[in-house]
């Protein structure tokens, strides 16, 4: 998916592989002796809007480097997110895979015309945002594939 995705939408290279575990402690003791030390983020973010509804959602994060892409280790703590829903499907491990956009807001008709849902959006500042979108005809219970990329609105 993220080659055509890519190419097909003028996305440039993935830069991020998310992952969603139940225990953050736990996983990063499983990624530390990979990646090395992480930095940690807990996030308090209020009014995303996940699958259209407005959602206060508590998230703590690792981040990990592997050369030029980024690790990041989600559990989710409370509120309505992909990262809650995914985990209550029984699911954990990879979930999303992150590309960088210029404009988001003018991305996503284009992706959402050809199909891909945004089911996640926050906008933080007129130069920071980001959207989780669902490929088409995904399914939450297909361990089989990454259903999920994000992209992100901010300067580097």
């Amino acid at each position: 998916m993220s080659a055509d995705l890519a190419k097909c939408f003028d996305l440039g290279a993935v830069d991020q592989v998310g992952y969603v575990v139940p225990d953050l402690e736990t996983a990063i003791a499983c990624f530390e002796p990979l990646f090395g030390a992480c930095t940690r983020l807990d996030a308090d973010t209020k009014g995303t809007l996940f699958r259209g509804q407005p959602s206060d959602v508590k998230l703590r994060m690792a981040f990990f480097r592997s050369g030029p892409i980024e690790i990041e280790v989600i559990e989710p703590v409370s509120g309505a997110s992909p990262h809650r829903e995914f985990l209550d499907a029984g699911r954990q491990g990879a979930h999303h895979l992150r590309f960088r956009v210029n404009d988001l807001d003018a991305k996503l008709p284009e992706l959402n015309a050809a199909g891909y849902q945004t089911i996640w959006y926050h906008r933080f500042s007129p130069e920071i945002a980001w959207a989780y979108l669902e490929a088409p005809g995904a399914d939450a219970h297909n361990a089989a594939a990454v259903l999920i990329f994000e992209l992100l609105e901010m300067p580097e």
